[in-house]
């Protein structure tokens, strides 16, 4: 049966005009994405399917298109638009930012950083730079691959943080694995940058690391 063919309370675009998007699953929301299903499976269906396939909402979005696409029904247009839903939640979190001191919207900043680095294959270490209204300047993926103390290079960072004038700075890397904790390297590398940074007048804010659907901060622990 098709979901036209449901009660109007329990269709998923009904249910989210009257009631709000935060009231819906996982399995609704992406439904109303997907607007229709398949022979034999509704749009829910559809997207239950999806959401156990790859383990969840990270999981999906990180799918590269040729595992998107081999779910019967979905294509390259999906795969697209699933993409720019992804990129338009990252520039909105992006823009609110840019709008006002960053230390006002700590969630905001967490939540840029786990849409921007979750899922990712291999470890990314990027760079917020601030001025000293804590506006931010920029966001730079300043290295990747395998990151240890001796693959992110504190001069480096510096140069980029004289290059724009930035007064702070906070930094995100990923941690594959999906967890996210700090390892000792972590905690090297951190106190190596700030040392390196004090040396210009830079201050280091926090560092993030983000594991699957979390994102750790070193200042909330009080190690930084």
């Amino acid at each position: 049966m098709g979901i036209s063919d449901w009660p109007e309370s329990e269709r998923p675009r009904e249910k989210l005009l009257k009631n709000g998007p935060q009231n819906l699953s996982d399995s609704e929301l992406l439904a109303i994405f997907l607007r229709t299903g398949i022979s034999g499976k509704s749009a829910v269906d559809l997207a239950r399917e999806l959401l156990q396939r790859f383990g969840g909402l990270t999981g999906m979005f990180a799918a590269d298109q040729r595992a998107f696409c081999q779910v019967p029904g979905m294509g390259p247009a999906k795969y697209a638009q699933l993409q720019a839903v992804l990129e338009l939640a990252r520039r909105a979190l992006e823009e609110k930012m840019k709008n006002g001191n960053i230390l006002n919207s700590p969630e905001s900043v967490r939540e840029y950083l786990r849409l921007s680095l979750q899922g990712k294959q291999h470890e990314v270490f990027v760079g917020i730079f601030l001025d000293a209204q804590n506006r931010i300047i920029a966001a730079e993926e300043l290295f990747k691959g395998t990151l240890t103390q001796a693959s992110v290079y504190p001069r480096e960072i510096v140069k980029r943080a004289l290059h724009h004038n930035a007064a702070a700075m906070i930094f995100a890397h990923n941690h594959p694995s999906g967890l996210a904790e700090p390892s000792q390297a972590d905690e090297v590398l951190t106190g190596s940058l700030k040392q390196s940074l004090a040396l210009v007048d830079v201050k280091v804010l926090d560092h993030f690391v983000v594991g699957g659907d979390s994102a750790m901060s070193f200042a909330e622990r009080g190690m930084i």
